[in-house]
């Protein structure tokens, strides 16, 4: 494992944190220390048990490790342990959440908006549809195919009819689908998702935000996954790039600092456009909230307890880097999609030039993540050697992931067939989010080219 500088910053940092409460007698907790050694030996090697996430080899899930300041934040709160639904709970952490919240919704062009984090992106899209709700009750929420399955099944928690919206073959939501479903005049709410798990792709927000000029429905936006990329939007494809302009005409969004914004899990956020929907989280408490005049955070979530520590990470990660397109924050953001269309390239040329011996790539990537198929004669076949390259490539210390797609979308120049064409392939995925991916994409690939000409080698093509 690389140095890690948490230790010795953590250190010097407590001494300073006990250092403010001086005016309180002596107090120290009784612990067995000898005890301890133990069990955290014990709980070290059983961490061990874990794919190396932190090594840029891990080219895999959306699994980015937090930053050292962040995670050191995140233990020097734990000696307070902060609760942010009450102020009387985490007075320090509460101002800094809002603070962090308030520099994430300027990055959205936000000036007035009521938000908040949450401890996830499923709750924090719970609270947007649920809102939702209130403002059109008894209307449907729609969303792409490629849409995140937890709005589904939070439509179902909350009794909200859901439907799904068809995609183009980059898993972008289909306008003309979508404009089929608007004609039967229940749709309330349209999830627009900017960074789709799947494939990173984008869904045209411009283009949706048109069609409610027209027939009148709430957009939430799902940037969970690609909400960063708002700071670095010039340097994507045109279509991403309007999608990300238009984020200021939502009436919802949804990022998680927990992906790209370097924080410890759990750390979502929910922003909503029109403050006056906080008339809906209106409840009264017998004890909660008669410490401060000022908004308790608690007035304003579903979520009761809250983990003031990530408010705190977070808002110690953004004073360090801060939310700038200019700024060493969004470089790294660049440095992953640099990574990404380095490796689509790769496999393109590779395509070209040896009949697709690694792959077959699909549409090129709108933000840091990249999908092929392996160049099968059946769709079992390319699955199979899918799965096999996967497992040569951890053997190689490249850890990849797996994704099944509609296999239509890798057959170039033919229409998709809805119906007739509707076989998934399982296809090799490599999620670049770590800055450091573009330094090491050369060594990713010889691991890659290694694994593939293992499994395919030996093969008759």
């Amino acid at each position: 494992m690389p140095f890690d500088p948490v230790p010795a910053l953590l250190s010097q940092a407590t001494e300073q944190l006990e250092a403010e409460f001086t005016t309180l007698p002596p107090f120290a907790p009784t612990v067995d220390r000898g005890a301890m050694e133990t069990v955290l030996a014990e709980t070290a090697r059983r961490l061990g048990d874990n794919y190396p996430y932190f090594h840029p080899l891990y080219a895999g899930q959306m699994l980015k490790p937090p930053h050292p300041l962040a995670r050191a934040a995140y233990a020097l709160a734990m000696n307070i342990n902060p609760n942010n639904h009450a102020r009387d709970g985490g007075r320090a952490s509460t101002e800094m959440e809002i603070e962090a919240v308030r520099e994430i919704a300027a990055m959205f062009g936000w000036p007035e908006f009521l938000g908040h984090l949450t401890s996830s992106g499923t709750i924090a899209n719970l609270e947007a549809l649920w809102v939702a709700g209130q403002t059109a009750p008894g209307r449907r929420i729609v969303a792409s195919e490629q849409a995140h399955y937890t709005h589904r099944r939070i439509s179902a928690v909350l009794k909200l009819d859901f439907g799904e919206v068809a995609t183009d073959n980059r898993g972008r939501m289909d306008l003309g689908a979508l404009e089929a479903e608007l004609r039967k005049g229940d749709v309330g709410t349209v999830v627009a998702t900017l960074g789709t798990t799947a494939m990173g792709a984008v869904d045209p927000l411009d283009q949706i935000l048109a069609l409610r000029e027209r027939y009148g429905f709430r957009v939430h936006v799902d940037a969970a996954y690609g909400g960063y990329f708002k700071l670095i939007a010039g340097q994507l494809e045109d279509g991403a790039r309007r999608a990300y302009a238009a984020t200021a005409s939502a009436d919802s969004l949804v990022v998680d600092p927990h992906k790209h914004g370097l924080q410890p899990y759990g750390c979502g956020c929910v922003l909503f456009h029109d403050p006056a929907v906080g008339r809906f989280y209106k409840h009264d408490s017998p004890y909660t909230y008669f410490t401060s005049n000022q908004l308790h955070l608690g007035e304003v979530s579903l979520e009761c307890s809250r983990a003031g520590a990530a408010a705190v990470a977070l808002w110690a990660t953004q004073q360090l880097l801060p939310l700038r397109p200019d700024g060493e924050f969004a470089r790294g953001l660049g440095q992953g999609r640099a990574a990404a269309l380095d490796l689509d390239r790769r496999l393109r040329n590779d395509e070209a030039t040896s009949g697709g011996s690694r792959g077959l790539a699909a549409g090129g990537p709108e933000l840091d993540i990249v999908v092929w198929k392996m160049a099968g004669e059946t769709v079992e076949e390319s699955s199979r050697l899918a799965q096999e390259i996967f497992v040569a490539a951890a053997a190689l210390n490249l850890h990849l992931a797996l994704v099944q797609l509609p296999e239509p979308w890798f057959q170039r120049g033919r229409p998709i067939e809805k119906e007739a064409d509707s076989q998934l392939v399982t296809c090799l995925r490599s999620v670049l989010m770590k800055p450091e991916h573009e330094a090491w994409l050369e060594s990713i690939w010889e691991r890659l080219a290694a694994a593939s000409a293992s499994v395919v080698g030996g093969e008759e093509r």
